[in-house]
């Protein structure tokens, strides 16, 4: 076996490190070795190690006292603690502080190897080092490992500077918006404005203003000129978000802009030259949509000069380590709040849940759990209620209509304060029937007599 992930092995004994090495070495890890704490800290700015292994009595700075330190700098660097003098305090201490795992000398080598393989899986440490590609700046707010995340980079750099209109394709939450601003950062207009523009969020009659601008006195309440989004692009890009909510009225005076390169604001006689590269994004089936009538067809072919599509979060479940642990120290840096990490099973449950709402789901269960924690580390549990609570997923058609029916019999009862008798007449259903769906649906009449 091969494998890019390096480990740090931290013991002042040196046969130690010695057997230590050579068994790692032998499961194809990289293994760099270090004879006392501070002499580690010094290494881990150089080699950048994606675990650490580290024995709790030295002299000077102990194991604990280490990992303190690797936290100050690094909060979802795994650490795994090794001691000939275990106790079940100290390996309480230690995992409540947010220590991987806390193993005793001499060590078993399959269960070493098993928790190091365990470690790097749920930490998201396995490195993807492209040698294509070693500038990485114009990406850097895109966190990903996964293959199918860096082979769609590595085409959104291609085209980067082409000046063609990109299309880009995902479901609600995957970072769309990331990646057409990854590309402008990539492009030689970087250095002239990024103007993202959410078309579903505005009404039709302020959206033909806000993107092509109007003069002043052209309507009730224009009280000035306003050169509008379009012109305010001008030598950079306009990112045209939910651009298959935009309404046809408008996509027809878009597709003018788009082929005329000018733009004239509302109330003017007067069109502007322009020159806006045009990135736009889109949740829906832009093809269903023209086949429906909803989408015009010749606009969607001067969008879609290249088209990109994202995948779903479960589609690259490889990068749920890597993008949990930038929230937590995002959102710690924010709040102040002290937390070290994720238990390995709070760990499993983001690894194993089915995120409908992808990245931005995610995002949204770390900071809440982090807002709910009590403790250093967040619990699977703790996790469990806050994924079932921003899952939000839409019920089945039988669970759908067994809430309804539960709800419609709750509010005749209580209408008819607990009366079987008037509630089966407003229902319409003999008292019988009504009672046997009362039964059914697990309902008390008495409950609501009062």
């Amino acid at each position: 076996m091969t494998t890019h992930s390096q480990i740090l092995l931290v013991d002042d004994d040196s046969d130690l490190l010695h057997l230590l090495s050579l068994r790692l070495n032998s499961a194809g890890y990289e293994v760099s070795v270090a004879k006392s704490a501070e002499e580690a800290l010094v290494l881990m700015s150089l080699i950048h190690p994606d675990l650490v292994i580290t024995d709790l009595r030295m002299e000077e700075m102990d194991g604990m006292a280490l990992y303190d330190s690797i936290r100050e700098q690094n909060t979802s660097l795994p650490v795994i603690i090794l001691t000939a003098h275990g106790s079940i305090p100290d390996a309480v201490e230690a995992t409540k502080r947010g220590v991987f795992a806390f193993l005793t000398k001499p060590l078993n080598g399959k269960d070493l190897l098993a928790q190091v393989q365990k470690a790097l899986t749920l930490s998201g440490a396995a490195k993807h080092r492209s040698d294509h590609d070693k500038n990485t700046e114009w990406r850097q707010e895109i966190v990903s490992q996964s293959k199918t995340m860096e082979d769609l980079l590595s085409r959104a750099k291609l085209v980067a500077d082409s000046g063609s209109n990109i299309l880009i394709q995902g479901e609600s939450g995957t970072g769309k918006e990331l990646l057409a601003k990854a590309i402008h950062k990539a492009s030689v207009r970087k250095d002239n404005p990024f103007i993202p523009v959410n078309c579903g969020a505005i009404p039709e009659a302020l959206l033909e203003s806000e993107l092509f601008g109007h003069t002043k006195g052209s309507f009730t309440g224009a009280t000035r000129n306003y050169e509008g989004l379009f012109r305010s692009a001008h030598g950079g890009t306009l990112f045209l978000d939910e651009i298959g909510d935009t309404p046809l009225s408008i996509q027809v005076k878009l597709l003018r802009v788009l082929q005329e390169k000018s733009v004239r604001p509302v109330g003017s006689s007067q069109a502007d030259l322009i020159d806006v590269r045009i990135l736009s994004a889109t949740n829906r089936d832009l093809e269903d949509a023209i086949a429906e009538g909803n989408f015009r067809q010749d606009l969607y072919y001067r969008l879609n000069v290249v088209s990109l599509e994202i995948p779903s979060l479960i589609q690259r479940r490889e990068d749920i380590p890597l993008l949990a642990a930038h929230f937590l120290k995002t959102i710690s840096d924010q709040t102040g709040k002290k937390v070290n990490g994720f238990a390995p099973e709070a760990m499993e449950q983001l690894l194993t849940a089915p995120w409908p709402g992808n990245v931005r789901q995610l995002q949204n269960s770390v900071e809440h759990a982090v807002a709910l924690t009590t403790t250093p580390l967040i619990s699977a549990d703790l996790l469990r209620n806050t994924i079932q609570e921003d899952t939000g997923k839409v019920p089945s058609f039988s669970e759908a209509r067994k809430k309804f029916e539960q709800d419609y019999l709750v509010n005749l009862l209580m209408m008819t304060k607990g009366n079987v008798s008037q509630a089966a007449r407003i229902a319409k259903r003999n008292r019988t029937d009504f009672y046997k769906l009362l039964q059914r649906n697990h309902i008390v009449p008495a409950l609501f007599k009062s």
